[in-house]
């Protein structure tokens, strides 16, 4: 059965971006209808977004906000929700403009077919290896490329609560990680994460390696698309991933208020 697109698909980008938020998972989830209240004090904020999916009534979303406003507050936290065209409720956008939250965060939603993926031309000369948790090695490059002098533990404790088929691969220059990433099967589907290059070893393909042996194995797990999310204005990203075949699905956003 061939992958559908899902750019045409509001349904299929719906249930990519609950896919994300199982290869991501918050420390606290809260399910109210179909919104997904999530909270995470360890790792980075949009783990912690609402996920505000479904129909609703125009008048019944003042209710649903502070329905969430009320779930943050309990954390001492600020409510903050994640906007995915044709996931979202008609009105939600404005109404939280209306109410002083920010546009925050635009991103990008992509896809590709997993086959199509692996038909891309890899570098040469690069030793790569998978597992199916993460060593000291990968820890240590995602650390220098995004940690950005925060507590490694946030991403060790996120990782530890993904319950679902994971892959971590590491490419290595000689005997030195220069760069990683990883993936998540759930249900046909592989999202690519944590992808890191170390600054010395960019333009080199080692992010090419990355996706393609990603790609090679989520197709062992049978897994036919591939997802990721990339900020819309991160250049290098975006060019790495259209050159491994990836587009698009939809455009998406946060609101927040400030602090």
């Amino acid at each position: 059965m061939p992958v559908p697109s899902a750019s045409r698909s509001p349904d299929l980008v719906r249930s990519l971006q609950e896919r994300v938020a199982r290869a991501l998972p918050a420390e606290h989830v809260e399910r109210v209808g179909d919104w997904w209240l999530r909270h995470t004090t360890t790792a980075s904020w949009w783990l912690g977004t609402v996920l505000p999916h479904g129909r609703a009534d125009p008048a019944d979303l003042p209710r649903r906000i502070a329905t969430a406003e009320a779930f943050y507050a309990g954390f001492g936290a600020l409510a903050r929700f994640q906007i995915t065209p044709g996931a979202c409720p008609d009105g939600l956008d404005p109404e939280l403009a209306g109410r002083g939250y920010r546009r925050t965060g635009p991103m990008s939603l992509q896809t590709a077919r997993t086959a199509d993926v692996r038909t891309r031309p890899r570098p040469s000369g690069l030793r790569v290896e998978v597992s199916g948790t993460p060593a000291p090695a990968w820890f240590e490059a995602w650390q220098e490329v995004h940690g950005h002098g925060g507590d490694p533990r946030a991403e060790r404790d996120l990782l530890s609560r993904v319950r679902l088929p994971s892959a971590f691969v590491c490419v290595l220059g000689g005997d030195t990680v220069i760069a990683v990433g990883r993936a998540v099967a759930d249900d046909g589907w592989a999202g690519l994460f944590g992808m890191a290059t170390l600054p010395p070893a960019r333009g080199r393909g080692a992010g090419r390696a990355v996706v393609g042996v990603l790609a090679d194995w989520a197709a062992g797990l049978g897994c036919r698309g591939l997802y990721l999310q990339v900020e819309r204005d991160n250049d290098p990203a975006l060019r790495l991933y259209a050159r491994m075949g990836f587009t698009e699905a939809c455009a998406y956003h946060y609101r927040a208020l400030a602090g």
